[in-house]
C-alpha cells in the first residue's frame, strides 16, 4: 500500500500517517512549535534538502496542517504557521517526547523538557478519559472496529 492511498483508508491510524508518517513531518511540526516559521530556518535546523522540505511543507499546508503567510513583498517569501488542525497535534508531540525519553534515552543530554507554565517543574503527561477522569492505558481500554 502506498503511502498517499492512506487517507482513504477506514482506519484512523492509517489516516493520520497519511499526514505524519515519515521522519521529517513530525520534525517540521515540532519546529513550528517551537516558533520556527520560516524555509530557511528549518532547513536550517532539520538539515534537510530543500525539495524535501518543500515537499513536507506543501504535503502539511495541504493537509491543513499548516497555512502560508507571506512576510516579505520583493520576493515574495512565507513563514509556515499552525492552523487549528495544526495546534491539535500538540498532544501527540508531547507524548512522543515523553515516550521517547522514557524509552529511548538520549546518549547524552537531552534536547527537550517539558515544563509547566504554572510551575516551571517538568511535567508528566497522561491520556485521562475526560468522563471518568481515570488514565487510559492498554489494560483498561478496548477499541472496537465499527462498520
Amino acid at each position: 500500500m502506498k503511502w498517499d492511498t492512506l487517507e482513504n483508508e477506514p482506519c484512523p491510524v492509517a489516516r493520520g500517517l497519511s499526514v505524519l508518517g515519515d521522519r521529517w513531518t513530525m520534525m517540521v511540526v515540532r519546529d513550528c512549535f517551537l516558533g520556527i516559521r520560516r524555509f530557511d530556518q528549518m532547513q536550517q535546523r532539520l538539515g534537510i534538502t530543500r525539495h524535501v522540505l518543500a515537499d513536507r511543507l506543501r504535503k502539511l499546508e495541504t493537509a491543513g496542517v499548516l497555512r502560508r503567510d507571506p512576510y516579505q513583498d520583493r520576493p515574495v517569501r512565507y513563514e509556515y504557521r499552525l492552523t487549528e488542525r495544526g495546534k491539535a497535534l500538540y498532544p501527540i508531540l508531547v507524548t512522543l517526547i515523553d515516550w521517547a525519553e522514557e524509552n529511548v534515552p538520549p546518549k547524552t543530554v537531552t534536547a527537550m523538557t517539558i515544563l509547566s507554565q504554572e510551575t516551571g517543574r517538568p511535567i508528566d503527561p497522561i491520556l485521562v478519559d475526560s468522563n471518568t477522569g481515570n488514565p487510559i492505558t492498554h489494560r483498561n481500554v478496548t477499541v472496537r472496529k465499527t462498520g
